[in-house]
């Protein structure tokens, strides 16, 4: 015990080194003030596509305007919005060289209720051949932008039914691709469809503190805040909290924006990011990507999932994907004194650098990584995180002095980047 303490009161001495008192901004308190009230039963889970998200994001708004950071383009408003679709196949009819197929070989993600398509209507055509990852495929062509008319082979009939855009939303595009299971690349074809579409609207949070001499070059931080909401009851609980998954990460991106603007040091311009529908799909950090240069962006901090200790204990935390970028490097660099340290990601196998709302700006080649404490290993070999996805995530179970800690670690470590002394390397895969 006096070992821990000894630890504990050498980081904050070491925090308090570095420019004004971070404790008075990001403490224990503070952090369950937050904590508490993200993951209350009023908030009802925060599940995407229903009012209680909508508190949530008010909520965490309201927090963002007492920082005093400014609103994303001077737009007047926190809440980035977006709309999904949801379609409901009506009628659908495809003739391939005369020969008519089946209606249930026909799968359509449009945003448009009517669809005539011919092959004059300017569509290119391609395939997905067999052996492959027929979703991971079908996404490709989906997020193209482009009209798609996409031949399936036939080997994927049992799964083919899985690529129904009535089965989930997709973003609201101007863009229609055209799955048919056949085997045959027609000369003529003549497709009809009609639909039922349903709009739901989504919402990021997101704030911005402008750099000084670099305000082109970004920082982000971020985690997402939507959770599974309301289901069955487990001994008297339907609540699905998700204290920790991620209210422990939206916590941290607050508390972080009111540091930064107190600080008001930054040579970069920060962005602080509450993500949306993370939890269905991952559309928030998606529609968030897609209004910036990539190249641009000079680091991600995506935060998840840190209200318990990491399989080290306290003061410490893991970084997905460590080993493609020096950014984490850098950022144990700056925490040389502090007994804080951050560790390469334990659960390799878990494949966690592509399950977070960092994976899109990876992907694009940007520095983005998750920082995280969770148990995610596989019992009985490595302990896993007892309450993930459960009605038992709740705030009970977290520890709200190591939470502080892990945030003020991210704050401390960030410095260089932040002050453009310092630049990860770039994802080259």
């Amino acid at each position: 015990m006096k070992s821990i303490f000894l630890t504990g009161l050498l980081s904050i001495t070491a925090f308090f080194v570095y420019g004004q008192n971070i404790d008075d901004i990001i403490n224990a308190k503070e952090v369950e003030r937050i904590e508490k009230t993200l993951s209350s039963d009023e908030m009802r889970g925060r599940k995407a596509f229903t009012p209680d998200i909508d508190r949530a994001a008010d909520f965490i708004a309201g927090e963002f305007k007492n920082s005093g950071i400014q609103t994303w383009k001077n737009s007047g408003s926190y809440l980035q919005e977006f709309f999904m679709v949801r379609a409901k196949m009506i009628s659908a009819a495809a003739e391939l060289d005369g020969t008519v197929l089946d209606p249930k070989n026909i799968a359509i993600n449009s945003s448009h209720e009517e669809l005539k398509v011919n092959a004059s209507s300017g569509y290119e055509i391609a395939t997905i051949k067999a052996g492959g990852n027929l979703l991971r495929e079908a996404s490709v062509f989906s997020r193209s932008g482009k009209n798609y008319i996409v031949l399936v082979d036939t080997a994927y009939a049992g799964s083919f039914s899985r690529l129904a855009a009535g089965r989930r939303s997709t973003f609201k595009t101007e863009n229609s691709v055209i799955f048919l299971l056949t085997n045959r690349v027609p000369k003529t074809y003549s497709i009809e469809a009609k639909q039922e579409i349903t709009e739901q609207r989504l919402a990021n949070v997101v704030g911005v503190i402008p750099g000084k001499s670099r305000k082109d070059e970004y920082v982000i931080f971020a985690g997402h805040y939507d959770h599974l909401g309301v289901g069955k009851p487990v001994n008297g609980d339907s609540i699905y909290n998700g204290a920790n998954d991620d209210a422990a990460g939206t916590t941290a991106v607050i508390m972080l924006a009111k540091y930064f603007s107190q600080l008001h040091n930054n040579e970069r311009t920060l962005v602080f990011a509450a993500f949306t529908a993370e939890e269905v799909g991952g559309f928030g950090s998606q529609y968030f990507s897609k209004q910036f240069d990539p190249e641009k962006i000079v680091a991600m901090f995506n935060i998840e999932m840190i209200g318990t200790d990491s399989k080290w204990g306290k003061n410490s935390a893991y970084i997905t994907g460590y080993e493609r970028t020096d950014m984490g490097a850098i950022l144990q660099k700056n925490l040389e004194g502090t007994q804080f340290t951050f560790y390469p990601d334990p659960y390799p196998k878990q494949n966690l650098f592509f399950r977070s709302d960092n994976a899109t700006l990876a992907m694009l080649g940007v520095p983005a990584h998750t920082i995280s404490t969770s148990k995610m290993g596989t019992p009985p070999d490595e302990p896993s995180e007892p309450n993930y996805h459960k009605v038992t995530d709740e705030i009970s179970t977290l520890d709200m002095e190591n939470m502080a800690m892990i945030i003020k670690a991210v704050a401390l470590s960030s410095r260089g980047i932040i002050a453009g002394k310092e630049t990860p390397s770039r994802l080259k895969e």
